[in-house]
């Protein structure tokens, strides 16, 4: 066998570490294509029976985005199994509680329902943001490619960027967005009344 074969028999049956950035990618999505490391689809030697998966690191788990009116639709289920202890919780709320609870329960549910699967849970290591101990980051040989582009802000282009970029006009110096700019006086706003609930005849509100 030669040395470059033997090498990448021994990278198959070792635990590789990758990287793969959650911002502004879709959870659902992306837990697809993390469980398949995780659970170690991505190499020859799997089987539903086999712990071979490897390890990955998600980071800037609080920046996901949901499409639509996901953020405001989509509701967590949980239960204490003890009589009145059932919840739902909106996907806003439960991301203001914990960045990265979104992202665990996404990839949890992509993962085969077998007995490996809280195993396998154990191998995701997911960060809010993009400080990574030490200790992990030294692990990490290898990033997964999102699975789409991340657009630039406005405010994040640089300023050498920014004059290089055609302008339609030059506006003074002087000039302020909004406001009145033919220099008219703006006509008075009355107070809009304050609109009480509708009482029907004989009921009051409850």
């Amino acid at each position: 066998m030669s040395s470059f074969r033997r090498a990448q028999q021994w990278a198959t049956f070792a635990r590789v570490w990758h990287l793969y950035d959650m911002r502004w990618q879709n959870p659902y999505e992306s837990s697809h294509l993390i469980g398949k490391y995780l659970s170690g689809r991505a190499k020859p030697i799997y089987h539903p029976l086999n712990d071979c998966g490897d390890h990955v690191v998600v980071i800037n788990s609080k920046e996901v985005a949901l499409p639509g009116d996901d953020w405001y639709r989509r509701a967590y289920f949980h239960h204490r199994t003890y009589a009145g202890t059932k919840t739902w919780t909106l996907a806003y709320e439960l991301h203001e509680a914990n960045n990265t609870l979104i992202v665990k329960k996404a990839v949890y549910y992509a993962l085969d329902k077998n007995l490996l699967r809280r195993p396998i849970m154990e191998r995701l290591h997911i960060f809010p943001d993009a400080n990574i101990p030490p200790a992990i980051a030294a692990n990490i040989t290898n990033q997964i490619r999102p699975l789409r582009p991340v657009p630039v802000k406005l405010e994040e282009i640089p300023q050498e960027v920014e004059k290089d970029c055609p302008q339609l006009f030059d506006l003074p110096k002087d000039f302020v967005l909004g406001g009145n700019v033919w220099g008219k006086p703006e006509p008075e706003r009355k107070a809009q009344p304050i609109r009480t609930p509708y009482k029907p005849w004989g009921k009051e509100p409850r």
